[in-house]
């Protein structure tokens, strides 16, 4: 890739730079603290959390305790639990859901994408919803499959979602670590971010075109979905493995709604559909398609 412009440059250095990360602290969740959370965090958001996830549990709340001069679990839960610190929930529930993310994660479905629906779709209008975009990198990468599949001056549209604000806040920014970029092929890569340099070496940064063609909204999976019109490809990846079966049934079935007939649900690698009951056919694996 080659150095950015001055123009780049400057872009660079007008964007914000990444929230820091959250470190992890000392304070220990006793046995019976992380039921009460298992509660709640599967009320607000349809995630169940297994046992297993204590460790990650406490680890990731233990700054906002000492933020708040908290000395237990217990009592940052009676602070969470009752609705009246909105905005320190809010905070809690980035911490809780944010997972692991990259451009062009599990590539065969943007290959899937580039190869099979998008000729399909040459000439009309397309809608793309990225349905759990975390931190942005996979609706920028649908952003980037579209541009370099219908030109950037069609009429098409990529909605992001996600129920971490704090996640959504990073993905408006566009600004990432390189590592993040390990998926995204070389010629997509120059012709689509900038890479940055002095204090932002290290960083990319999505080209602001392609920025103003993604759209960032906060949405809770489990809650009424808002009106958003249709879709022709909604992926719906590596969240509903999150959910218990009746939560899961419900969701697909109010995703798959949005969809225009003959559109794609694409799920993750780890996921599946069967035993859901929705107007949808497998395709290929993980791929599904709206009946009518």
């Amino acid at each position: 890739m080659t150095r950015p412009d001055r123009r780049n440059e400057r872009e660079m250095e007008a964007a914000p730079a990444l929230i820091p990360a959250y470190d992890f602290g000392l304070v220990q969740m006793a046995e019976d603290e992380f039921p009460l959370y298992q509660a709640l965090v599967e009320r607000l958001t349809g995630i169940h959390l297994a046992p297993i996830k204590m460790a990650m549990l406490s680890g990731r709340l233990a700054k906002r305790l000492r933020a708040r001069g908290i000395v237990s679990y217990a009592d940052y839960y009676r602070l969470i639990a009752d609705g009246g610190e909105q905005e320190e929930r809010q905070l809690a529930i980035d911490l809780i859901t944010t997972n692991e993310t990259y451009f062009f994660r599990e590539p065969k479905h943007f290959d899937a994408l580039r190869e099979q629906l998008l000729p399909a779709c040459r000439g009309q209008p397309m809608r793309v919803w990225s349905a759990a975009c975390a931190s942005g990198e996979e609706a920028y990468s649908l952003a980037m499959t579209l541009a370099d599949g219908l030109g950037g001056n069609a009429p098409w549209e990529v909605i992001g979602s996600d129920i971490s604000s704090r996640m959504l806040a990073v993905g408006r920014r566009g600004l990432y670590p390189m590592e993040r970029a390990h998926h995204i092929p070389p010629d997509c890569l120059k012709r689509h971010c900038l890479r940055g340099t002095g204090d932002y070496m290290g960083q990319l940064l999505v080209d602001k075109a392609l920025r103003q063609r993604v759209r960032l909204l906060p949405i809770n999976l489990i809650e009424p979905l808002p009106e958003m019109g249709r879709f022709d490809a909604v992926f719906l990846r590596n969240v509903i493995i999150y959910f218990d079966s009746p939560t899961k049934r419900r969701v697909v079935n109010a995703v798959a709604a949005t969809l225009k007939p003959g559109g794609w649900l694409v799920v993750g690698h780890s996921e599946s559909l069967i035993g859901t009951p929705c107007e949808l056919e497998m395709i290929a694996p993980t791929i599904y398609r709206k009946i009518r």
